[in-house]
């Protein structure tokens, strides 16, 4: 089989283009370039797509053995990753970016050259397991990024391989080291790759703008602050509210509501912040068809936390509604709503949504 292996410039990358090479695969690297200014987008372990990440990629390649190649992806990227990371802010909603870059670009636009050159599957760094067409969590539970492949559709997962999602992260650095390739211990990227300070509300306030609106108490309609724009907030921020001082009751006081027509930040008890159900848009069901009725399930709604057991059922337009057994605080839109059925060989990634509303009450 002819694979294209995605190579970051990262040791999960590296190890899962290795491990497509041991397994008899026809194995081309490549590296997408995603910024128009390679050499801004890398400060330490935050950022990335810099002129050092491909050519650590292109050195893990030639130890390897493999031909190795630079796409530039960097306009799409703006496009469909960043510029919508922006309009959801503005919109006061939280998105997560790598949810999109893997809709949009490595299993879309990716995949689709990728296909259109002959190459069967793209195979990534990714930690989740993916066995004939169903999509797992990762052995690494503290790894795991099925969260962030749930948007994939039954198409795209077809033509997708991830080769280290059965394996501890540390148990790939050691084999990175075994296999003489000098991104063994690389740091990891964290936060958002195209905001290497790490800084999103002054990435945000420099792109979109100053746009005042107040903060404003929930329980008593109170101006509270003013603040230069929504897309500075998130729903259950506590910290750099603006506001002085706790509430009446000496509680600390949290965002429970964002309303982007007004502009206005809501702010009241971490008791306002609990949800009960979750109205999601554009569902996305990995298997190919949605199921038929309720379904018991876990639901997710961050990519590290937010769990809990829930009923879900598709909606008739397209999206799906999702009642919970327990509350979730934090819930915001535009993150993403991803289910799960336990299994004895680990969680199965059921589909996803993006969330458009949430209920408080327990009713």
């Amino acid at each position: 089989m002819r694979v294209l292996a995605a190579m970051s410039g990262g040791v999960d990358s590296a190890v899962a283009a290795a491990r497509a090479v041991d397994e008899g695969h026809d194995v081309v690297g490549v590296h997408l370039a995603l910024s128009s200014e390679p050499g801004t987008l890398r400060t330490g372990s935050r950022g990335c797509c810099s002129k050092e990440d491909a050519g650590d990629a292109r050195r893990a390649a030639d130890v390897l053995g493999i031909p190795f190649y630079v796409w530039d992806f960097a306009d799409r990227f703006k496009e469909d990753v960043i510029d919508d990371f922006i309009e959801s802010y503005a919109a006061g909603e939280t998105p997560n970016p790598c949810l999109r870059c893997n809709e949009k670009i490595k299993f879309s636009a990716l995949a689709d050259r990728a296909l259109a050159l002959g190459f069967d599957a793209v195979a990534t760094g990714h930690y989740a397991q993916l066995h004939d067409g169903v999509l797992r969590r990762a052995v690494d539970a503290d790894k795991d990024q099925s969260y962030v492949l749930a948007v994939l559709t039954e198409s795209q997962l077809s033509r997708a391989m991830f080769p280290i999602g059965d394996t501890p992260k540390s148990e790939i650095r050691a084999e990175a080291s075994e296999r003489g390739l000098a991104v063994a211990d690389k740091p990891d990227s964290h936060d958002i790759c195209f905001i290497p300070s790490g800084d999103t509300r002054a990435f945000l306030g420099a792109t979109i703008g100053i746009r005042p609106g107040k903060v404003v108490d929930a329980d008593t309609g109170a101006e509270l602050a003013d603040h230069d724009g929504i897309h500075g907030f998130t729903i259950g921020q506590r910290k750099g509210l603006g506001v002085e001082g706790p509430a009446a009751d000496g509680k600390p006081r949290y965002v429970t509501a964002i309303e982007a027509e007004s502009g206005n930040v809501i702010v009241g008890s971490a008791t306002r912040l609990d949800v009960w159900a979750i109205t999601g848009e554009r569902a996305v069901w990995t298997q190919g068809t949605a199921p038929i009725g309720p379904i018991e399930c876990v639901v997710q709604v961050r990519a590290h936390g937010g769990l809990t057991d829930a009923v879900a059922e598709a909606s008739a337009d397209g999206g799906m509604d999702i009642t919970l057994r327990a509350p979730l605080t934090g819930v915001a839109r535009g993150q993403a709503a991803v289910l799960y059925r336990r299994d004895v060989e680990g969680d199965i990634v059921i589909g996803s949504s993006t969330i458009s509303g949430t209920r408080s009450e327990n009713v």
